[in-house]
């Protein structure tokens, strides 16, 4: 590559081969010209066939990638800065393995990021479901959706003046599974007097990831390391339900728990289950399910993250449910 790139793509990836083909052949369809930008992909610790693919990718010409080898997995806090640190330019966006961004991603991102030079501006995009696998969607999915200025700062789709990340030592390794390291960054990266910019042109379409109910599940654990964002940086409690709620189904859950236990003795009292009987219509009917599927499900989820997050308030001491 003549001169040095303008702005470093970062990437952390563990067990997805065909995601990350995907998001690499989606790099090399860039707007922007391919002397401007870098590729940097660590490989956290993957026991499929990430390495070949890797490896067959640098053989190939149009697109400057590098590759990082981390045997054991660390976690994407940890890998993410093995790769922001070995990068070169002086703005570092930040994907995931399982998003596809579209053509003008790149070159929106640094325009925005370069057009305001009064400070450290953090630049953040647009996430949407891959519009090909909406079909997929289902109760058990998992996808993201961001589409305006989030408190979470998901690295799915945003950038970072590197001089900032050094300032404020990139992301905190405390955090081993991808719940909540993202959150504390871009908190601390504000305190640090840095900006928020949002640019939806700069889009990313996100996996949505088929799984049984069991899997799905298993995503309270997330909320039970996200608390810990919580307890470090106070002021996210303004975009919680009552800045005590995690997510605003859990005090309708709560609300539908007591008229049903109330209505045992009055039965007028289930008509406070009625608002969490309409969200879980809504969620129903967002994805397309019926409620037969979709409500044991949901409400199962409900009761578990309601668990999770009061288990992390106690381990972390902050009052959160």
């Amino acid at each position: 590559m003549k001169g040095s790139p303008e702005v470093s793509v970062v990437v952390a990836t563990h067990d997805r081969e065909e995601r990350l083909a995907l998001l690499i052949d989606a790099l090399r369809r860039q707007s922007l010209a391919a002397a401007r930008f870098e590729v940097v992909i660590v490989d956290d610790g993957s026991s499929d066939g990430t390495a070949a693919l890797l490896q067959r990718e640098q053989a190939r010409n149009g697109l400057a990638l590098r590759s990082i080898a981390i045997e054991t997995a660390g976690g994407p806090a940890a890998a993410r800065n093995r790769g922001w640190q070995a990068a070169s330019a002086p703005i570092i966006a930040f994907t995931d393995d399982d998003c596809v961004p579209t053509t003008d991603w790149l070159a929106t991102l640094l325009a925005v990021a370069t057009t305001d030079a009064a400070g450290d501006v953090i630049v953040q995009g647009q996430t949407l479901p891959r519009p090909e696998e909406m079909g997929d969607m289902s109760p058990f999915a998992r996808t993201l959706s961001v589409t305006g200025p989030s408190p979470h700062y998901e690295t799915c789709n945003i950038a970072y003046p590197r001089a900032l990340l050094e300032r404020i030592g990139g992301f905190d390794e405390r955090y081993p599974a991808p719940a909540g390291e993202d959150t504390d960054l871009g908190s601390r990266a504000i305190a640090a007097d840095a900006s928020l910019r949002f640019a939806p042109e700069a889009l990313v379409h996100h996996a949505v990831h088929v799984r049984g109910p069991l899997a799905a599940m298993g995503d309270v654990k997330r909320a039970m390391e996200d608390v810990q964002a919580y307890k470090l940086h106070p002021e996210l409690r303004q975009h919680l339900p009552q800045r005590v709620f995690y997510r605003r189904t859990h005090p309708l859950f709560l609300q539908a728990a007591l008229a049903v236990l109330l209505g045992r003795r009055t039965p007028l009292a289930l008509a406070f289950a009625l608002p969490y009987a309409l969200n879980l219509r809504g969620r129903c009917r967002a994805v397309g399910a019926s409620p037969a599927k979709g409500v044991p499900f949901y409400v199962a989820y409900d009761g578990a993250e309601i668990v999770a997050v009061a288990r992390g308030a106690i381990r972390h001491r902050v009052p959160l449910i």
